[in-house]
Protein backbone atom coordinates (compact mmCIF):
# COMPACT_ATOMS: atom_id res chain seq x y z
CA UNK A 1 0.00 0.00 0.00
CA UNK A 2 1.67 3.49 -0.95
CA UNK A 3 1.87 5.64 2.10
CA UNK A 4 1.82 9.72 1.63
CA UNK A 5 3.95 11.57 4.31
CA UNK A 6 2.97 15.09 4.77
CA UNK A 7 5.36 16.35 2.50
CA UNK A 8 5.01 14.83 0.08
CA UNK A 9 0.94 15.55 0.16
CA UNK A 10 1.50 19.20 0.10
CA UNK A 11 3.88 18.66 -2.94
CA UNK A 12 0.85 16.96 -4.85
CA UNK A 13 -1.83 19.30 -3.84
CA UNK A 14 0.56 22.40 -5.13
CA UNK A 15 0.97 20.86 -8.08
CA UNK A 16 -2.73 20.11 -8.53
CA UNK A 17 -3.55 23.72 -8.21
CA UNK A 18 -1.07 24.47 -10.61
CA UNK A 19 -2.32 22.65 -13.42
CA UNK A 20 -5.72 23.67 -12.54
CA UNK A 21 -4.56 27.02 -12.81
CA UNK A 22 -3.45 26.37 -16.26
CA UNK A 23 -6.59 24.59 -17.57
CA UNK A 24 -8.47 27.41 -15.65
CA UNK A 25 -6.04 30.12 -17.88
CA UNK A 26 -6.72 28.18 -21.23
CA UNK A 27 -10.23 28.22 -20.74
CA UNK A 28 -10.32 31.73 -20.48
CA UNK A 29 -10.39 32.73 -24.03
CA UNK A 30 -10.31 36.03 -25.02
CA UNK A 31 -13.55 37.15 -26.30
CA UNK A 32 -14.17 38.06 -30.11
CA UNK A 33 -17.74 39.37 -30.23
CA UNK A 34 -18.27 42.58 -32.08
CA UNK A 35 -20.17 43.91 -28.52
CA UNK A 36 -17.62 42.89 -26.64
CA UNK A 37 -14.58 44.56 -28.40
CA UNK A 38 -16.68 47.98 -28.23
CA UNK A 39 -17.40 48.04 -24.94
CA UNK A 40 -13.53 47.36 -24.57
CA UNK A 41 -12.55 50.07 -26.46
CA UNK A 42 -14.54 52.56 -24.59
CA UNK A 43 -13.07 51.53 -21.65
CA UNK A 44 -9.76 51.88 -23.75
CA UNK A 45 -9.87 55.06 -24.77
CA UNK A 46 -11.88 56.12 -21.38
CA UNK A 47 -8.91 55.22 -18.84
CA UNK A 48 -5.86 53.89 -20.41
CA UNK A 49 -5.11 56.09 -23.83
CA UNK A 50 -3.10 58.62 -21.47
CA UNK A 51 -0.52 56.41 -20.86
CA UNK A 52 -0.63 53.36 -23.34
CA UNK A 53 -0.73 53.39 -27.32
CA UNK A 54 -1.55 49.86 -29.19
CA UNK A 55 1.38 50.11 -31.42
CA UNK A 56 3.56 52.43 -29.74
CA UNK A 57 5.37 53.82 -26.62
CA UNK A 58 4.08 55.68 -24.58
CA UNK A 59 4.20 57.15 -20.99
CA UNK A 60 3.94 53.05 -20.57
CA UNK A 61 4.67 49.97 -23.00
CA UNK A 62 2.95 49.07 -26.39
CA UNK A 63 0.43 46.58 -25.92
CA UNK A 64 -0.24 44.86 -29.24
CA UNK A 65 -0.03 41.00 -28.19
CA UNK A 66 0.25 41.72 -24.47
CA UNK A 67 -1.93 38.68 -23.65
CA UNK A 68 0.94 36.67 -24.84
CA UNK A 69 3.60 38.23 -22.73
CA UNK A 70 1.53 38.29 -19.44
CA UNK A 71 -1.09 35.56 -18.47
CA UNK A 72 -4.88 36.76 -18.15
CA UNK A 73 -4.05 36.31 -14.85
CA UNK A 74 -1.10 38.57 -14.29
CA UNK A 75 -2.88 41.00 -16.64
CA UNK A 76 -5.90 41.27 -14.58
CA UNK A 77 -3.56 41.48 -10.98
CA UNK A 78 -1.69 44.53 -12.91
CA UNK A 79 -4.22 46.52 -13.38
CA UNK A 80 -6.04 46.10 -10.43
CA UNK A 81 -3.00 47.08 -8.33
CA UNK A 82 -0.18 47.36 -9.90
CA UNK A 83 1.71 48.65 -6.56
CA UNK A 84 0.70 45.67 -4.81
CA UNK A 85 2.42 43.21 -7.31
CA UNK A 86 5.57 45.42 -6.63
CA UNK A 87 5.59 45.73 -3.94
CA UNK A 88 5.23 41.67 -3.38
CA UNK A 89 8.58 41.37 -5.57
CA UNK A 90 6.68 39.64 -8.35
CA UNK A 91 9.87 39.74 -10.83
CA UNK A 92 7.85 41.01 -14.20
CA UNK A 93 5.91 43.63 -11.88
CA UNK A 94 9.44 44.77 -10.61
CA UNK A 95 11.11 44.71 -14.21
CA UNK A 96 8.37 46.58 -15.74
CA UNK A 97 8.39 48.88 -13.04
CA UNK A 98 12.28 50.01 -13.59
CA UNK A 99 12.17 49.94 -17.25
CA UNK A 100 9.24 52.68 -16.88
CA UNK A 101 11.48 54.97 -14.85
CA UNK A 102 9.15 54.10 -11.83
CA UNK A 103 6.45 55.40 -13.21
CA UNK A 104 3.82 54.64 -10.67
CA UNK A 105 0.28 52.51 -12.56
CA UNK A 106 -2.90 54.11 -10.86
CA UNK A 107 -5.22 51.52 -9.66
CA UNK A 108 -8.28 50.60 -11.79
CA UNK A 109 -10.93 48.89 -10.17
CA UNK A 110 -11.99 46.71 -13.16
CA UNK A 111 -14.54 43.72 -12.92
CA UNK A 112 -12.69 40.75 -14.44
CA UNK A 113 -15.53 41.22 -17.56
CA UNK A 114 -14.41 44.61 -18.17
CA UNK A 115 -10.68 43.63 -17.94
CA UNK A 116 -11.78 40.71 -20.57
CA UNK A 117 -13.13 43.61 -22.75
CA UNK A 118 -10.36 45.53 -22.91
CA UNK A 119 -8.44 42.41 -24.36
CA UNK A 120 -10.87 41.69 -26.75
CA UNK A 121 -10.06 45.31 -28.33
CA UNK A 122 -6.32 44.83 -27.89
CA UNK A 123 -6.62 41.67 -29.42
CA UNK A 124 -8.76 43.03 -32.28
CA UNK A 125 -6.36 45.82 -33.11
CA UNK A 126 -3.15 43.40 -32.93
CA UNK A 127 -4.88 41.64 -35.49
CA UNK A 128 -5.86 44.67 -37.65
CA UNK A 129 -2.13 45.27 -37.38
CA UNK A 130 -0.69 48.82 -37.22
CA UNK A 131 -2.62 52.14 -38.24
CA UNK A 132 -1.49 53.06 -41.93
CA UNK A 133 -0.86 56.87 -42.47
CA UNK A 134 -3.61 58.66 -44.09
CA UNK A 135 -3.18 59.59 -47.68
CA UNK A 136 -3.67 62.90 -48.86
CA UNK A 137 -5.75 63.69 -52.20
CA UNK A 138 -4.25 64.05 -55.52
CA UNK A 139 -3.04 67.69 -55.60
CA UNK A 140 -4.51 68.67 -52.69
CA UNK A 141 -2.02 69.48 -49.73
CA UNK A 142 -2.08 70.84 -46.48
CA UNK A 143 -4.85 73.53 -45.34
CA UNK A 144 -6.17 73.68 -49.06
CA UNK A 145 -7.96 69.46 -48.32
CA UNK A 146 -11.64 69.86 -47.79
CA UNK A 147 -14.63 71.88 -49.16
CA UNK A 148 -14.24 74.82 -47.01
CA UNK A 149 -13.24 78.56 -48.71
CA UNK A 150 -11.67 80.54 -45.96
CA UNK A 151 -12.86 83.82 -45.32
CA UNK A 152 -9.69 85.37 -46.61
CA UNK A 153 -10.29 83.68 -50.20
CA UNK A 154 -14.24 85.07 -50.12
CA UNK A 155 -13.20 88.68 -49.09
CA UNK A 156 -10.60 88.56 -51.84
CA UNK A 157 -13.49 87.55 -54.67
CA UNK A 158 -15.30 90.40 -53.22
CA UNK A 159 -12.84 93.25 -53.16
CA UNK A 160 -12.19 91.96 -57.07
CA UNK A 161 -15.80 92.36 -58.04
CA UNK A 162 -16.18 95.81 -56.27
CA UNK A 163 -13.04 96.87 -58.99
CA UNK A 164 -14.27 95.36 -61.76
CA UNK A 165 -18.10 96.89 -60.42
CA UNK A 166 -16.26 100.89 -60.08
CA UNK A 167 -14.36 100.21 -63.73
CA UNK A 168 -17.32 99.51 -65.27
CA UNK A 169 -19.28 102.28 -64.03
CA UNK A 170 -16.10 104.84 -65.10
CA UNK A 171 -16.11 103.08 -68.34
CA UNK A 172 -19.95 104.00 -69.07
CA UNK A 173 -19.61 107.18 -68.05
CA UNK A 174 -16.34 108.00 -70.07
CA UNK A 175 -18.15 106.89 -73.38
CA UNK A 176 -21.38 109.13 -72.48
CA UNK A 177 -19.59 111.90 -72.21
CA UNK A 178 -17.62 111.08 -75.53
CA UNK A 179 -21.19 110.48 -77.09
CA UNK A 180 -22.61 113.84 -75.67
CA UNK A 181 -19.50 115.41 -77.43
CA UNK A 182 -19.98 113.67 -80.46
CA UNK A 183 -23.95 114.67 -80.92
CA UNK A 184 -22.93 118.07 -80.06
CA UNK A 185 -20.49 118.46 -83.36
CA UNK A 186 -23.69 116.24 -85.32
CA UNK A 187 -25.36 119.12 -87.43
CA UNK A 188 -29.08 118.92 -88.56
CA UNK A 189 -30.36 117.87 -84.87
CA UNK A 190 -33.74 119.24 -84.26
CA UNK A 191 -34.40 121.71 -81.34
CA UNK A 192 -35.54 118.96 -79.27
CA UNK A 193 -32.91 116.82 -79.89
CA UNK A 194 -30.27 119.68 -79.33
CA UNK A 195 -31.95 120.11 -75.87
CA UNK A 196 -31.38 116.73 -74.83
CA UNK A 197 -28.01 117.01 -75.77
CA UNK A 198 -27.26 120.08 -74.14
CA UNK A 199 -29.03 119.45 -70.63
CA UNK A 200 -26.73 119.93 -67.69
CA UNK A 201 -27.05 117.17 -65.03
CA UNK A 202 -27.71 119.94 -61.87
CA UNK A 203 -26.20 118.11 -58.35
CA UNK A 204 -27.33 120.53 -56.14
CA UNK A 205 -30.76 120.20 -57.11
CA UNK A 206 -30.84 116.43 -56.99
CA UNK A 207 -29.69 116.56 -53.64
CA UNK A 208 -32.24 118.85 -52.39
CA UNK A 209 -35.03 116.94 -53.86
CA UNK A 210 -37.36 115.52 -52.16
CA UNK A 211 -37.06 111.97 -53.88
CA UNK A 212 -33.39 111.82 -52.86
CA UNK A 213 -34.18 113.33 -49.04
CA UNK A 214 -36.28 110.87 -49.06
CA UNK A 215 -34.37 108.06 -50.15
CA UNK A 216 -31.25 108.69 -47.79
CA UNK A 217 -33.90 109.01 -44.72
CA UNK A 218 -35.29 105.39 -45.49
CA UNK A 219 -32.36 103.61 -46.03
CA UNK A 220 -30.65 105.35 -43.31
CA UNK A 221 -34.03 103.70 -41.03
CA UNK A 222 -32.71 100.53 -42.75
CA UNK A 223 -29.35 100.40 -41.14
CA UNK A 224 -30.45 101.35 -38.31
CA UNK A 225 -32.66 99.09 -37.51
CA UNK A 226 -31.02 96.25 -38.93
CA UNK A 227 -28.00 97.00 -36.46
CA UNK A 228 -30.39 96.97 -33.47
CA UNK A 229 -32.25 94.12 -34.37
CA UNK A 230 -28.76 92.33 -34.45
CA UNK A 231 -27.56 93.55 -31.58
CA UNK A 232 -30.24 92.40 -29.57
CA UNK A 233 -29.91 88.64 -30.73
CA UNK A 234 -26.17 88.73 -29.88
CA UNK A 235 -26.83 89.34 -26.66
CA UNK A 236 -25.57 86.79 -24.21
CA UNK A 237 -24.03 84.74 -27.43
CA UNK A 238 -20.90 84.67 -26.97
CA UNK A 239 -19.91 82.84 -30.26
CA UNK A 240 -15.78 82.50 -30.98
CA UNK A 241 -15.06 83.53 -27.55
CA UNK A 242 -11.25 82.53 -26.70
CA UNK A 243 -10.34 83.85 -23.35
CA UNK A 244 -6.57 83.41 -22.32
CA UNK A 245 -6.06 80.43 -20.23
CA UNK A 246 -3.86 80.58 -16.73
CA UNK A 247 -1.95 77.50 -17.95
CA UNK A 248 -1.15 77.01 -21.62
CA UNK A 249 -3.41 73.58 -22.31
CA UNK A 250 -3.79 72.06 -26.07
CA UNK A 251 -6.25 70.39 -27.01
CA UNK A 252 -5.14 69.78 -30.30
CA UNK A 253 -2.41 67.87 -28.64
CA UNK A 254 -4.33 66.09 -26.30
CA UNK A 255 -7.36 64.85 -27.50
CA UNK A 256 -5.90 65.37 -31.16
CA UNK A 257 -2.07 63.73 -31.55
CA UNK A 258 -1.89 62.00 -28.06
CA UNK A 259 -5.89 60.95 -28.87
CA UNK A 260 -6.81 61.24 -24.73
CA UNK A 261 -10.60 60.48 -24.07
CA UNK A 262 -12.55 63.69 -23.14
CA UNK A 263 -14.05 61.70 -20.57
CA UNK A 264 -10.73 60.86 -18.70
CA UNK A 265 -10.16 64.83 -18.11
CA UNK A 266 -13.73 65.72 -17.54
CA UNK A 267 -14.90 62.88 -15.60
CA UNK A 268 -18.54 64.11 -14.64
CA UNK A 269 -19.65 64.29 -18.62
CA UNK A 270 -21.31 60.47 -18.44
CA UNK A 271 -22.87 60.84 -14.97
CA UNK A 272 -23.43 64.37 -13.80
CA UNK A 273 -25.33 67.56 -14.94
CA UNK A 274 -21.88 69.20 -15.57
CA UNK A 275 -18.65 67.94 -17.61
CA UNK A 276 -16.28 69.63 -15.03
CA UNK A 277 -13.04 70.81 -15.32
CA UNK A 278 -9.99 68.60 -14.58
CA UNK A 279 -8.44 68.62 -11.50
CA UNK A 280 -4.68 69.28 -11.29
CA UNK A 281 -4.28 65.17 -9.95
CA UNK A 282 -5.44 64.31 -13.37
CA UNK A 283 -2.94 66.04 -15.04
CA UNK A 284 0.35 64.98 -12.60
CA UNK A 285 -1.30 61.19 -14.31
CA UNK A 286 0.95 61.87 -16.70
CA UNK A 287 2.98 65.16 -16.05
CA UNK A 288 4.98 63.41 -13.30
CA UNK A 289 7.15 61.76 -16.01
CA UNK A 290 6.18 64.05 -19.15
CA UNK A 291 7.10 67.47 -19.95
CA UNK A 292 8.40 68.09 -16.48
CA UNK A 293 10.48 70.79 -17.67
CA UNK A 294 8.19 72.81 -18.95
CA UNK A 295 7.21 76.08 -18.09
CA UNK A 296 3.32 75.24 -18.24
CA UNK A 297 3.88 72.35 -16.34
CA UNK A 298 5.91 74.47 -13.59
CA UNK A 299 2.61 76.58 -13.31
CA UNK A 300 0.74 73.56 -12.23
CA UNK A 301 4.01 72.24 -9.94
CA UNK A 302 3.16 75.35 -8.51
CA UNK A 303 -0.06 75.75 -8.20
CA UNK A 304 -0.07 72.17 -5.93
CA UNK A 305 3.26 72.64 -4.43
CA UNK A 306 4.63 69.80 -6.29
CA UNK A 307 8.52 68.96 -6.10
CA UNK A 308 9.75 67.41 -8.87
CA UNK A 309 13.32 66.77 -7.90
CA UNK A 310 11.94 65.33 -4.47
CA UNK A 311 8.30 64.54 -6.13
CA UNK A 312 7.04 65.47 -2.89
CA UNK A 313 3.65 67.58 -2.04
CA UNK A 314 3.48 70.65 0.06
CA UNK A 315 0.95 72.45 1.74
CA UNK A 316 0.81 75.52 -0.11
CA UNK A 317 -1.67 75.02 -2.62
CA UNK A 318 -3.91 77.55 -4.38
CA UNK A 319 -6.53 76.98 -7.12
CA UNK A 320 -5.91 76.78 -10.89
CA UNK A 321 -8.25 80.14 -12.09
CA UNK A 322 -9.04 78.42 -15.24
CA UNK A 323 -11.41 81.24 -17.58
CA UNK A 324 -15.05 79.30 -18.56
CA UNK A 325 -15.69 79.31 -21.75
CA UNK A 326 -18.67 77.48 -22.21
CA UNK A 327 -21.89 79.29 -20.68
CA UNK A 328 -25.34 79.23 -20.43
CA UNK A 329 -27.74 81.84 -18.58
CA UNK A 330 -29.19 80.53 -15.58
CA UNK A 331 -32.47 80.40 -16.65
CA UNK A 332 -31.55 77.34 -18.78
CA UNK A 333 -30.96 73.68 -17.48
CA UNK A 334 -28.40 71.47 -19.89
CA UNK A 335 -27.96 68.11 -18.04
CA UNK A 336 -24.24 66.57 -19.83
CA UNK A 337 -25.38 62.90 -19.18
CA UNK A 338 -28.68 63.18 -20.61
CA UNK A 339 -27.11 63.88 -23.63
CA UNK A 340 -23.76 62.22 -23.83
CA UNK A 341 -25.05 59.41 -22.22
CA UNK A 342 -28.28 58.26 -22.92
CA UNK A 343 -28.70 60.24 -26.15
CA UNK A 344 -24.64 59.10 -26.93
CA UNK A 345 -23.90 62.82 -29.02
CA UNK A 346 -20.45 63.08 -29.29
CA UNK A 347 -18.53 65.99 -27.80
CA UNK A 348 -18.12 67.63 -31.17
CA UNK A 349 -21.78 67.82 -32.27
CA UNK A 350 -21.84 70.76 -29.93
CA UNK A 351 -18.12 71.68 -28.98
CA UNK A 352 -17.04 71.70 -32.65
CA UNK A 353 -13.77 70.20 -33.92
CA UNK A 354 -12.32 70.08 -30.42
CA UNK A 355 -9.08 67.79 -31.37
CA UNK A 356 -8.33 70.47 -33.78
CA UNK A 357 -7.69 73.65 -31.09
CA UNK A 358 -4.78 74.51 -29.67
CA UNK A 359 -6.64 77.01 -27.82
CA UNK A 360 -9.96 76.21 -27.36
CA UNK A 361 -12.86 78.62 -28.39
CA UNK A 362 -16.80 78.59 -28.34
CA UNK A 363 -17.86 76.77 -31.81
CA UNK A 364 -21.63 77.08 -31.28
CA UNK A 365 -24.18 79.41 -30.54
CA UNK A 366 -25.52 77.87 -27.58
CA UNK A 367 -28.87 79.98 -28.39
CA UNK A 368 -32.25 78.38 -27.79
CA UNK A 369 -32.74 79.03 -31.19
CA UNK A 370 -29.94 76.32 -31.64
CA UNK A 371 -30.78 74.09 -29.02
CA UNK A 372 -34.57 74.10 -30.39
CA UNK A 373 -33.52 73.41 -33.91
CA UNK A 374 -31.45 70.10 -32.89
CA UNK A 375 -34.51 68.85 -30.65
CA UNK A 376 -36.28 68.93 -34.29
CA UNK A 377 -33.71 67.50 -36.45
CA UNK A 378 -32.07 64.70 -33.93
CA UNK A 379 -33.96 61.23 -34.26
CA UNK A 380 -34.26 60.02 -30.45
CA UNK A 381 -31.81 56.93 -29.66
CA UNK A 382 -34.24 54.22 -28.80
CA UNK A 383 -32.04 51.35 -29.17
CA UNK A 384 -31.80 48.78 -26.53
CA UNK A 385 -33.79 51.47 -24.32
CA UNK A 386 -37.22 49.51 -23.23
CA UNK A 387 -37.84 53.38 -21.67
CA UNK A 388 -38.98 54.38 -25.32
CA UNK A 389 -40.76 51.08 -26.14
CA UNK A 390 -44.33 52.37 -25.70
CA UNK A 391 -43.90 56.06 -27.07
CA UNK A 392 -42.01 53.91 -30.27
CA UNK A 393 -45.33 51.90 -30.93
CA UNK A 394 -47.68 55.48 -30.25
CA UNK A 395 -45.49 57.16 -32.73
CA UNK A 396 -45.24 54.57 -35.42
CA UNK A 397 -49.07 54.51 -35.29
CA UNK A 398 -49.91 57.87 -35.95
CA UNK A 399 -46.63 58.98 -38.54
CA UNK A 400 -44.25 57.16 -40.63
CA UNK A 401 -41.02 59.62 -39.66
CA UNK A 402 -39.00 59.04 -36.97
CA UNK A 403 -39.56 59.59 -33.94
CA UNK A 404 -37.65 63.12 -33.39
CA UNK A 405 -36.63 64.82 -29.65
CA UNK A 406 -39.60 67.71 -29.98
CA UNK A 407 -42.23 64.13 -29.95
CA UNK A 408 -41.56 62.89 -26.40
CA UNK A 409 -41.62 67.18 -25.24
CA UNK A 410 -38.26 68.19 -26.43
CA UNK A 411 -39.74 71.59 -26.95
CA UNK A 412 -41.78 72.05 -23.95
CA UNK A 413 -40.74 74.93 -21.90
CA UNK A 414 -40.79 73.06 -18.75
CA UNK A 415 -38.03 70.94 -20.09
CA UNK A 416 -34.91 73.39 -20.25
CA UNK A 417 -36.65 76.17 -17.94
CA UNK A 418 -37.34 74.58 -14.70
Amino acid sequence: MFKTTPKLTRILLSLALAVFATLSLKAQEIPTDESVISAGESTFKANCTQCHQIWEVRIGPALNNVYERRSVEWITSWIKNSQAMIASGDEQAVALWEEYDKTVMAAYPFSDGEIMELLAYIQAETVAGPPKPPTPEPGVTGEAQGDSISSSYLMAVIIILVVVLLLAVIALIIAAKTLVKHLKDVKGLNEAEQEVVSQQFDVAAFLKSNNFVGLVIFIFTVVVLKTLIDGAFTIGVQQGYQPTQPIAFSHEIHAGQYEIDCQYCHTGVRKSKSANIPSPNICMNCHTQVKTESEEIQKIYAAIDYDPDTKTYGTNTKPIEWVRIHNLPDLAYFNHSQHVKVAELECETCHGPIKEMEVVYQYSSLTMGWCINCHRETDVNTKGNEYYDKLVKLHSEQSKEPMKVEDIGGLECAKCHY
